[in-house]
């Protein structure tokens, strides 16, 4: 990855960590202020984001790591378990939410000074829709998943602040108080989703789950169409797995009677090269073998078909 993409990243995930920390501030004085769990639930809400943030601004910068001698992959799968880590804070700020609004649903709450927690909540929402958007095309651009779990945390909260800027209006106009700590366990709720769709999808990456079909057909569609005229008959073994933002691929090929060595090396590269040309930060291996190697259920191109006529 580029030095300007890296510094993309970087910068993306310190905007998330500094936006955080000032709504922790101004949620937990408004909370104080007004006595509202919901508010106090966005706070935790924000304490979480703000975990998380660092936690992908580490992942980010980690990632972005050459390989070394201890890692000779690289240190991509840092983004995935930043993910992973994020999602499970996510839950557990879940949780202390919940103990917190069924307690007050149990006892009885007064919210005060509503006014104050509209204000803050309106300011959170506008920060929140700004800088999720903000991180979540610099995500797309550099497909980071940190990134994008970060920018996923940051639109999760602004939907939260959303129910509980209704609540709060409600309570304003009924006075009924009950509504606080109800709205604060629909927005548990929601977190909860976005928990565990974010260790969901990191935990496909930890455990090298395949790449999506569409992006094997990909590899399928060049060997076929550039390979074939070069002189590859068939495949087999195609494999890919995602790391962080890089996909790693292999695959067995195989070329006619007659192909050079040099030849087939060269159809080699240039198969290589279109195929990260359409999937961005892939790292492929192609593992070349003569025309004896192919066997019934591999997969053919032109040439063979023609050399079996």
């Amino acid at each position: 990855m580029s030095g300007e993409g890296e510094r993309g990243k970087g910068s993306a995930a310190a905007l998330s960590v500094a936006s955080n920390s000032a709504l922790i501030t101004v949620k937990l004085a408004a909370g104080i202020i007004t006595g509202s769990v919901a508010i106090l639930t966005e706070a935790v809400h924000s304490l979480v984001d703000l975990l998380a943030s660092i936690v992908a601004l580490v992942s980010v910068r980690k990632a972005d790591e050459p390989a070394d001698a201890d890692h000779l992959y690289g240190h991509e799968k840092m983004e995935d378990l930043a993910a992973a880590i994020e999602g499970v804070l996510i839950l557990f700020g879940a949780a202390i939410i919940t103990y917190e609004a069924i307690t007050r649903l149990i006892h009885g709450a007064h919210v005060h000074t509503v006014g104050v927690g509209i204000a803050v909540i309106v300011a959170s929402m506008v920060v929140n829709v700004v800088v999720s958007r903000i991180i979540g095309a610099r995500a797309r651009a550099t497909s980071s998943v940190a990134l994008a779990g970060d920018a996923m945390h940051l639109g999760a909260d602004a939907v939260s602040s959303f129910a509980v800027l209704i609540g709060l209006t409600l309570i304003a106009v009924t006075h009924d108080y009950w509504i606080d700590p109800v709205v604060a366990l629909v927005v548990a709720a929601g977190i909860v989703v976005a928990g565990v769709r974010l260790l969901r999808r990191s935990s496909r990456a930890l455990v090298d789950e395949a790449l999506p079909e569409a992006e094997l057909a990909v590899v399928r569609a060049t060997i076929r169409e550039l390979g074939a005229p070069r002189g590859v008959i068939g495949f087999h073994e195609l494999r890919g797995r995602e790391a962080g933002a890089r996909r790693y691929l292999d695959v067995h090929v195989q070329f006619a009677p007659g192909t050079t060595l040099e030849a087939a090396h060269e159809a080699a590269h240039v198969m290589t090269d279109q195929i990260r040309s359409q999937l961005d930060g892939a790292d492929i291996l192609i593992h070349l073998e003569p025309w004896d190697r192919v066997r019934p259920g591999e997969e053919l191109t032109p040439v063979s078909e023609a050399l079996t006529s």
